[in-house]
């Protein structure tokens, strides 16, 4: 789950008002819309689409089907064979990428405008038409094998997977999205041809273009591309169970360092108090070596080298994470510094000199984002899946700097609960006692 939600907080930073950045809303004949950003200064346009839904519309005992038709949909379509179709992928220039996360799925394509035709009718096919031929499936299922059994000797990943599990249970959230041993070494191709009918549809989708190509070609590309898939039907999204209580739950492995993943529940995305909320987040622990987190933990008692906080959210369920390291004998002081300042921040909340602070550099940070059409493109996407307007950029550090000191101790009193603070560590800590 890191992954996914350390690349959708990237988003909120990049936001301030870019004069040369002018998103058009493009609608096709058929329907489907997209965002662009015209660029054609360069012969190369990025093109992002997103499903929502991903891996949490696995079917029960089916966890890793969806990651696996998304490995799967490079490996082969129509004519070609996966030998075949990345031979015509190399000869166009063009790259494509297919990823699966645990409310979407992603494909990214790059393509210079001479190609581009061929280009989007080799993608069509990948995403109409992909073979799932059973040499292929048992290839990619050997390697998604490969991930697993990697990520049971990852203490981080170990961490992670086992908050997941107390947080959510049984909910797909609760289990990792490349499923399990058992479960991935059961997938049938009946299994990938139905998780491909059920999450590649376009009552879901979202676009994001960025490059040189006009609205006009932008609206005939996307029904060439995407016109004959299913039209499906608009994914309703429920809150997922929060079942995890405040305390530590310690998982046994021959380490000389402990790697403690904690947190508890977070703040929604379009709730009003986001924005208070990220400032506070990014004084507490998100400015890596400027965090108050990072100075009390790693530069006054030199129990870490990195420690970090994060707010995220899933589509049914927004928590507020952090991630760090020491070795075995201090991990119970770790934990209690962090604890502490986590009910300093809920009671003392934040000066104006960091929330001032803080604030400069959330409004200064955005140029790293915009740097290529490729990066645009991802960022037109998020936006419109964030549920953000067209205008989200112009608009995006006024609502920054209209945030005030009192508005963030506001929002930490109620936000920040050391007793719901919930510790996994994965390690051989010395002198701490789980609680569950």
């Amino acid at each position: 789950m890191i992954r996914a939600l350390i690349v959708a907080a990237t988003l909120v930073v990049a936001g301030p008002a870019l004069a040369a950045v002018e998103i058009q809303e493009v609608e096709s004949p058929g329907g489907i819309t997209a965002w662009l950003v015209e660029e054609p200064s360069i012969p190369f346009v990025a093109l992002e689409l997103r499903f929502q839904g991903g891996a949490a519309l696995d079917p029960e005992g089916k966890r890793g089907v969806t990651n696996l038709m998304m490995g799967l949909l490079e490996e082969g379509a129509g004519e070609l064979d996966a030998r075949a179709f990345a031979a015509a992928r190399e000869s166009l220039a063009a790259s494509f990428e297919f990823d699966a996360y645990d409310d979407s799925v992603s494909i990214s394509a790059r393509f210079l405008t001479e190609n581009r035709d061929e280009a989007v009718a080799l993608l069509r096919e990948a995403l109409i038409a992909p073979r799932f031929d059973a040499d292929a499936i048992e290839r990619v299922r050997a390697q998604v094998l490969s991930i697993i059994r990697s990520d049971a000797q990852d203490p981080n990943a170990i961490a992670a997977q086992t908050f997941d599990g107390l947080v959510f249970g049984d909910h797909p959230y609760g289990a990792s999205r490349d499923g399990t041993l058992d479960s991935v070494a059961a997938l049938t191709r009946d299994d990938i041809v139905a998780a491909h009918e059920t999450v590649l549809n376009r009552a879901n989708i979202f676009v994001g273009a960025a490059g040189d190509i006009t609205p006009e070609e932008l609206a005939q590309l996307l029904d060439a591309l995407l016109g004959d898939l299913p039209q499906g039907a608009p994914l309703e999204v429920t809150d997922a169970p929060y079942l995890l209580e405040g305390g530590k739950t310690i998982v046994p492995f021959d380490t000389p360092q402990s790697v403690a993943f904690f947190g508890h529940r977070g703040i929604k995305r379009d709730a009003p108090d986001f924005f208070a909320a990220f400032i506070a987040n990014e004084i507490f622990g998100g400015r890596g070596l400027q965090s108050r987190l990072s100075t009390e933990v790693r530069e006054k008692r030199g129990l870490t080298y990195g420690i970090g906080t994060f707010l995220a959210e899933l589509d049914g369920a927004p928590l507020l994470l952090g991630q760090s390291a020491t070795e075995n004998a201090r991990m119970g002081e770790a934990i209690d510094v962090i604890k502490a300042e986590w009910a300093r921040v809920a009671a003392e909340g934040f000066t104006e000199e960091e929330v001032a602070e803080a604030k400069t550099y959330l409004t200064g940070a955005y140029p790293l984002r915009f740097d290529g059409n490729g990066p645009i493109a991802g960022i037109l996407v998020g936006m419109q899946m964030e549920g953000l307007p067209i205008d989200y950029i112009e608009t995006r550090n006024d609502k920054v700097n209209a945030v005030t000191v009192a508005d963030v101790n506001r929002v930490a009193a109620g936000l920040y609960d050391p007793e719901a603070l919930h510790f996994v560590v994965v390690g051989r800590p010395e002198g701490i006692e789980p609680s569950n």
